[in-house]
């Protein structure tokens, strides 16, 4: 499916109607549902490297930090294509981009199976070539079948289907690891599979994709290599600045936390994923949703409050059911935060360069997770663990503390500039 090459005038997204046998304000169309499904796939190979990755690496001789380069790798080489990536999505297929993702980020993991820390790195840092090309085509697809009335409630219903893997997986992965027939290198096949049967679901999509009506039909004249090295679409920068912000910390409690469980002498710890797991499941459309009606800002700001209050608290527990009070109030704000930074994305993406807009915002996860990965190692070799989430405690504090500032903006629908 090849997109129309238009770009030359900037209209707001209900300029532009598209053809549908459904009802329009329906959110679960065949392709939403197909759409949902390739998504979940991929993050559940996400969510099993999780706790897989720092304990595989520390098993390998690595110290934190080098499980910070590990998860650091994923980000870097996600960052670097993810506007290529925008432009395939507006030249060529989002559903193609998409599909594209998650087969490079199956194949990328075999050489996960090379017992050394350095093929670990660059099996990540593959994966994240990978991820680039499922979350940039997803998003553009989520735009263009989210009903426009009902955005907060779809993003929120979109992001909880990526974030309910969380739920289950990261603790199946404790228990392949640990049973007889198990170990790392059924793990790391386990998640190579898992984005292959997402790309065969990702392949029904298109067929039941609506049809744009009402395109303008002059032609862009910008030269493709400056398409291409163009990083930040303006429109979307501010919700992608909030989203980075808001998931800075997510590695200390993704991955970083199951090796602060061990220090503290907690070994069962498959408790805490799947509490932390159903909070995120349960928090995004739910939450999501209530954004539609109290306003962006205030979803976002108290998101922040949320991660915050959970950052302090795992600094003054030393047990399970702590952790994992800690964890579902920090989890709790994320869910509400990035749900709300998603609708607020679509609600500004240009309709004629949807690509790019979401490929902008969706390099704010890698980025902020590759950042805050190599900060969360170096906090822990310089201050340990209570340092590294008292710092990370203070940082969410000065982002609260931008939203406040920034609450109209937040909630204007005029783009944000630079």
């Amino acid at each position: 499916m090849r997109r129309q090459e238009a770009r030359a005038v900037t209209l707001p997204s209900h300029a532009f109607h598209f053809m549908s046998s459904g009802n329009p304000h329906t959110i679960w169309t065949r392709a939403f549902v197909l759409l949902c499904g390739a998504q979940f796939l991929g993050y559940a190979s996400h969510s099993m490297l999780a706790p897989a990755l720092p304990l595989y690496v520390t098993q390998l001789g690595g110290s934190p930090f080098v499980v910070g380069l590990v998860l650091a790798a994923f980000a870097v080489t996600s960052v670097i294509v993810r506007p290529l990536v925008g432009h395939w999505v507006d030249r060529w297929s989002d559903a193609g981009v998409m599909n594209w993702g998650l087969l490079f980020q199956g194949a990328s993991m075999f050489f996960c199976l090379i017992p050394f820390a350095g093929a670990a790195m660059l099996a990540n840092g593959l994966r994240g070539i990978g991820w680039a090309g499922l979350n940039a085509g997803g998003y553009s697809l989520l735009a263009l079948t989210a009903p426009e009335k009902r955005r907060g409630e779809a993003s929120g219903l979109y992001s909880g289907v990526q974030g309910s893997p969380a739920i289950l997986f990261p603790a199946f992965t404790l228990w392949l690891i640990a049973a007889p027939f198990g170990g790392f290198a059924v793990v790391f096949t386990v998640t190579a599979l898992l984005p292959f049967v997402g790309a065969a679901v990702g392949g029904l999509i298109s067929r039941h994709l609506p049809r744009p009506v009402g395109l303008p039909s002059s032609k862009d004249s910008t030269p493709w290599w400056r398409e291409i090295f163009r990083f930040v679409e303006r429109e979307v920068f501010l919700p992608s600045l909030l989203l980075f912000w808001l998931n800075l910390p997510l590695p200390a409690f993704n991955n970083f936390s199951v090796l602060y469980a061990r220090e503290l002498g907690i070994m069962n710890f498959a408790g805490f994923f799947i509490v932390v797991g159903v909070t995120n499941l349960l928090g995004r459309p739910l939450l999501g949703r209530l954004s539609d009606r109290i306003g962006r800002s205030r979803s976002i700001a108290a998101g922040l409050t949320l991660q915050v209050v959970g950052l302090l608290l795992i600094t003054v527990v030393a047990n399970l059911f702590g952790m994992i009070c800690a964890g579902a109030l920090f989890m709790a704000g994320n869910a509400i935060g990035s749900s709300t930074t998603l609708a607020f994305a679509v609600e500004r993406a240009d309709p004629m360069r949807r690509g790019k807009a979401m490929a902008t915002f969706s390099m704010a996860y890698p980025l902020s997770y590759g950042i805050g990965s190599l900060l969360i190692g170096s906090a822990v070799e310089g201050a340990g663990y209570i340092g590294m989430y008292l710092l990370l405690a203070a940082l969410q504090a000065v982002g609260l503390i931008f939203m406040l500032m920034n609450g109209t903006r937040v909630n204007s629908n005029e783009p944000a500039r630079l």
